[in-house]
């Protein structure tokens, strides 16, 4: 097949889809915040492929060549800036690398480690999504035209919610060092804040404030394990 006719099998964005034709890697170990972003590309036109680890995302990166990255920060084996700056300088590069994080100070994090840019959670707004993906490429891979801005919102699958619930209660039950004590506050806190529930956000900040200064963690880390408890045998209304 000659390249005319590979160029005519490419889809073509259109104005309500406008990323039609791109692959997009997401390294996501919240199935809350992968079902958005599964929701998002469906609305764009994108393909989705997930890795739900750094370990994934290597394997998945030289079969799927993906057109864009999204990676979340905070990963239970390692930084996602790890692997934003290996990507940042591979050769050939992908065209678009974006950092994700609940916690907006990690902005200055991944544009440090080489991002073209970052998505604040919750990932919710398509227009939003479209518009940071659109962005990070180089002019050349932009659809041409105009497109159409919606302010539709995606709404995640409840179900996967309670799928990063048992994720952190199963890591609560173990014994755990201080680096994935660190690592589940923080996935707690992001998993929390793009469900909007307050009370659960709250108590994973204390949690995160206490480690942070040093103080003791003990009644925070008793409260929070118990409201994910909770938010495991009850239907939390999303």
């Amino acid at each position: 097949m000659n390249e005319l006719d590979y160029t005519s099998l490419t889809p073509t964005p259109t104005a309500t889809r406008p990323l039609l034709g791109l692959t997009i890697l997401v390294v996501e170990d919240s199935r809350f915040a992968c079902d958005a972003m599964r929701l998002l590309c469906l609305r764009s036109g994108a393909r989705i492929r997930r890795a739900d680890c750094l370990r994934s995302a290597r394997r998945h990166l030289p079969v799927y060549r993906p057109s864009v990255v999204i990676i979340d920060l905070g990963l239970l084996n390692g930084s996602g800036a790890e692997l934003i700056s290996e990507l940042s300088i591979a050769e050939p590069r992908i065209s678009a690398i974006l950092a994700t994080s609940g916690d907006d100070m990690n902005e200055a994090v991944s544009m440090e480690a080489g991002a073209d840019g970052f998505l604040s959670k919750p990932l919710a707004s398509l227009a939003g999504f479209q518009s940071a993906v659109l962005k990070a490429l180089p002019e050349t891979m932009r659809p041409a035209g105009l497109r159409e801005i919606t302010d539709e919102h995606v709404d995640p699958d409840p179900l996967a919610f309670q799928d990063d619930m048992a994720h952190a209660s199963e890591i609560f039950s173990t014994d755990t060092d201080v680096r994935t004590l660190d690592y589940i506050a923080q996935f707690i806190q992001g998993v929390a804040k793009s469900a909007h529930d307050d009370q659960l956000t709250r108590a994973a900040r204390l949690f995160v404030r206490a480690r942070s200064e040093g103080t003791t963690i003990h009644s925070h880390q008793s409260r929070l394990a118990g409201l994910i408890r909770d938010r495991m045998t009850v239907s939390v209304a999303i």
